[in-house]
């Protein structure tokens, strides 16, 4: 069930007046309702994987708590081997298992030898690449002693499961989540409303500027690169650039906002990223609570930052494994490695990124970065590593001034929504979400309200519901 459907109008209303009319009293009743209207809400998609989210959930609930009763560290570590082996074994099956069989079917071709590997009509489950990380990260940090395990079965599966962030995050921490579905919850009528604040940006991101980029960024990717105008093809890229954070964080706004009306706080996943003045700082602000996860599970093991070389080989490693986990494609390895290689600078410099916010004068390194970034895109939105390349080999080639492409692109009414929504975020950079930072009157703000209102109805298609893109990792 998308947010942005006819159904979840109806759905949320639904759950939200029931919730708060007849379980917020009882925290037990209230997490059983919680879990029935997510599993409903997920099953929308397809009832059939409801089993993989009660195998990982039920898994790691009983394995969480074993290695917390055992003292014997061989015993402990097995557990948790086997928790790694059932998430990261249903993720590998589902979402890589033809990726690795036909990536070892080139190879062999590659040295002369035929193969005619198996292929399986595998069906990705919605938010698979989400959920198991979430479990995973419960055992591992009660195999740390970071935690304790939960006895409450129903408040874990409905930390697990909850509805607003089950199918692309953020991926929250057991320690920060789980506590808040084991006490009662009163219902904040300010939090309420700031939610309700932080959901319509989300819808406008994901509606105005997502939604209405993606035609013309599936048009000119489409394309043959080689008869296009560079300045078509560099377009193309910004407007990608532009739909891949609309829609994701256009998401994240929805699923906090959310998560607040049913008396929740989720872990902020975006912190307007393309305000950013390196790739470090990028990657601070950019899907947060992934880029977290990574750095303590998988780049602090390897050995994190002991020396330049180290913290080279172990960087590489890291955003490799995080293009891999976007999806079963070199493109997104790819991706993942190019953002490693642009971290070189800073590691070989000992560079430190800055924490404040960005002012007017960082301008030039914002540029520089959003740049940057934008290019590596082109690999995170083509079909192949040949695709990547040739448009990014043409996107220079044909880079010769074409007045007539140019003056198309700029009058797009896309661009100038685009440019709204970076006037919006820059004025509220101080803040968690745009409409936050309107301390106007309050007819001023419910204009400013009604018209974000009237964008959305304006460039929302009725026909078509279009699916979140990580929707597809």
């Amino acid at each position: 069930m998308l947010f942005n459907s006819f159904a979840f109008l109806v759905f949320l209303p639904v759950v939200f007046v029931a919730y708060w009319w007849f379980f917020a009293g009882n925290v037990r009743r209230r997490n059983l309702f919680l879990i029935g209207a997510s599993w409903f809400f997920y099953a929308w998609w397809d009832w059939r994987f409801l089993g993989l989210i009660l195998v990982s959930t039920l898994a790691d609930f009983l394995i969480g708590a074993a290695i917390y009763r055992s003292s014997e560290p061989r015993r402990r570590l097995w557990l948790l081997g086997l928790s790694l082996a059932i998430n990261l074994g249903i993720l590998g099956f589902f979402k890589y298992f033809n990726f690795f069989i036909d990536s070892f079917a080139s190879l062999l071709h590659g040295i002369g030898l035929q193969a005619h590997p198996p292929v399986l009509q595998i069906v990705l489950p919605v938010g698979i690449s989400f959920y198991t990380f979430q479990t995973l990260s419960y055992t591992i940090d009660i195999h740390r002693g970071l935690i304790r395990p939960t006895r409450d079965a129903p408040a874990f599966f409905a930390f697990v499961s909850f509805f607003p962030q089950l199918v692309a995050g953020p991926i929250e921490r057991a320690r920060d989540l789980l506590p808040q579905f084991e006490r009662p919850q009163r219902f904040d009528m300010d939090a309420a409303r700031d939610g309700l604040r932080q959901m319509l940006w989300g819808f406008f991101k994901k509606i105005a500027i997502a939604d209405t980029c993606a035609p013309i960024v599936d048009k000119i990717f489409a394309g043959d690169p080689a008869g296009t105008p560079g300045i078509t093809l560099f377009f193309g890229a910004l407007f990608f650039a532009f739909q891949i954070y609309g829609d994701f964080s256009g998401y994240s706004d929805m699923a906090i906002g959310m998560a607040r009306l049913f008396g929740f706080n989720l872990s902020r996943n975006f912190a307007y990223p393309y305000f950013s003045r390196s790739i470090g700082e990028f990657w601070r602000r950019w899907h947060i609570t992934l880029s977290a996860w990574f750095r303590d599970y998988v780049y602090i093991p390897l050995g994190g930052w002991r020396d330049r070389l180290g913290r080279t080989r172990n960087l590489i490693i890291t955003f490799a494994v995080s293009g891999l986990w976007h999806g079963a494609n070199w493109t997104f390895i790819g991706w993942g490695v190019l953002h490693g290689v642009y971290h070189l600078p800073a590691i070989l410099t000992d560079g430190r990124s800055q924490r404040d916010d960005a002012t007017l004068r960082d301008l030039p390194r914002i540029v520089l970065t959003f740049l940057m970034v934008t290019l590596a895109w082109v690999l995170f939105r083509a079909t192949s590593i040949d695709h990547a390349a040739g448009y990014l080999r043409y996107m220079v080639a044909n880079a010769l001034f074409h007045p007539g492409a140019l003056i198309l692109h700029l009058s797009k009414p896309e661009l100038g929504l685009i440019v709204v929504l970076l006037i919006a975020e820059w004025i509220a950079r101080h803040h968690d979400h745009a409409l936050k930072a309107l301390s106007a009157s309050r007819p001023i703000r419910w204009t400013i309200y009604l018209v974000i209102v009237a964008a959305i109805i304006l460039h929302l298609d009725l026909r078509t519901s279009h699916e979140f893109i990580y929707f597809r990792f």
